[in-house]
């Protein structure tokens, strides 16, 4: 079973480099596969000959495609690392390590979420807006539509959240 609570589905890959998805009885993209990965779906990817397990090959192509779309994520440095540390004695660690890593981080992150909500950074750069919005009105520099804010009262109000904000980090550090 995977995250959404279906089972894993079975790619089977043909020599004609198509990928065929035995649950939905159709072939699908490498577009698809991520799709499915993003929708928390688990499957494995067996190539059609010989029912070799290759779903690291092709997640890795997935990688490279998105990589080469502009969709960068890996680091040049963080390549050329675990490029050289291929043949290394450290190169069994790496796997678990990368592992580990990524479950703190996503972990972290849902944290983050929870604490923050989703849409902090929008809720931020709507609020500046709003303030910087009432500081030209108040300046003269647009049409004055509302009365000038009293000086204090909102800087108040942002140092208020500003507070809130540091406890709820706080928090999340310990």
């Amino acid at each position: 079973m995977d995250q959404s609570g279906s089972p894993k589905v079975t790619i089977k890959k043909y020599a004609n480099r198509r990928l065929y998805d035995t649950e939905s009885s159709a072939y699908v993209t490498l577009d698809r596969l991520a799709q499915m990965i993003r929708e928390g779906r688990d499957f494995e990817v067996l190539d059609a000959k010989s029912g070799e397990d290759i779903t690291r090959q092709v997640l890795t192509q997935i990688i490279v495609e998105e990589e080469a779309r502009g969709s960068t994520m890996l680091p040049v440095n963080f390549l050329r690392q675990l490029i050289g540390m291929y043949g290394n004695s450290m190169q069994g660690l790496v796997p678990d390590y990368l592992e580990q890593a990524m479950a703190s981080f996503e972990k972290n992150n849902a944290a983050f979420r929870d604490a923050f909500g989703t849409n902090i950074f929008a809720d931020l750069t709507k609020r500046n807006m709003e303030l910087f919005q009432q500081f030209t009105r108040g300046t003269g520099a647009a049409t004055r539509e509302e009365p000038p804010v009293k000086p204090g009262t909102d800087v108040d109000a942002l140092r208020a959240e500003l507070d809130a904000l540091k406890a709820k980090v706080d928090k999340l550090g310990h």
